[in-house]
């Protein structure tokens, strides 16, 4: 029996305006509501985006704005689940968390990933604002498929990939702030295609796009295939993730199985 599960990227620019960010959710959730979506995806730090003289923990101040709260009336009202990324407060009071939260289309927080690898690379360093997550990230159930999730820089470690997979995981969220630069494109296109082609899972990574970010928002099916790709602006990607692609896919080249278990 297939299960499946349509899948809505919104691949949308940055602001540092929160309620500004809510009126960009409230159109693509309602867009992808329209089109038939299960679970719309929003970028990595899509509740503010930091700048010079603007740390992410400037949105932890009192603004009177609950944006996950807010973002669970959302999909409650429209009757969608909803994932993006935000900030947290940490226990370093000048730090935050880069967390990604999971909505279920009640509103209820279904999963809550803080980030484990911190962007301290290419000139940038996310842990002078940013304190790392501490625990991996957990794999739900979604329309009956099994959901997991990474943020960005996570892309680059295989072993949280391959930790998602012996959770059951058939599809992994990589929620992105992916700067444009040289080769960094290929990078990320690479990459994303890597860890679905190692696992036999879909992979799907939403990017902001703007100034500093490349978009090339896209999802790779089981077998490294991409089944749906946005360009560098403004668009939402829907895809249709299957679980009878991935058995086909895991009977076809079991690599899974014949991990040596008994060497590493």
């Amino acid at each position: 029996m297939d299960t499946t599960l349509m899948l809505a990227l919104a691949q949308v620019e940055g602001s540092e305006d929160v309620s500004q960010n809510l009126e960009t959710a409230r159109r693509y959730i309602e867009m992808a509501a329209q089109k038939g979506a299960h679970l719309v995806v929003f970028p990595e730090m899509f509740m503010g985006l930091p700048a010079a003289g603007r740390p992410p923990v400037t949105f932890l101040r009192p603004s009177g704005v609950d944006f996950f709260g807010r973002l669970a009336a959302l999909a409650r009202d429209l009757g969608l689940a909803v994932l993006a990324g935000g900030w947290e407060p940490s226990p370093d009071p000048h730090r935050v968390y880069n967390t990604a939260v999971l909505l279920s289309p009640l509103g209820e927080v279904l999963a809550r990933y803080r980030k484990l690898h911190l962007f301290d690379a290419l000139n940038i360093r996310e842990s002078d604002t940013m304190t790392p997550g501490e625990s991996p990230p957990s794999v739900v159930t979604l329309n009956g498929v099994r959901v997991g999730m990474t943020i960005c820089y996570d892309l680059r470690f295989p072993e949280i990939f391959r930790h998602l997979a012996d959770q059951g995981a058939q599809l992994v969220l990589v929620p992105s702030a992916w700067y444009q630069g040289s080769v960094k494109e290929d990078h990320w296109l690479t990459l994303l295609r890597a860890r679905a082609i190692e696992n036999a899972y879909y992979v799907a990574g939403c990017n902001l796009i703007g100034r500093s970010f490349c978009g090339r928002s896209t999802v790779f099916d089981p077998f490294g295939i991409p089944i749906a790709s946005a360009t560098e602006t403004e668009d939402l990607v829907l895809a249709c993730v299957s679980s009878a692609r991935i058995e086909f896919v895991r009977q076809k080249l079991p690599s899974l199985q014949n991990r040596r278990k008994d060497v590493f």
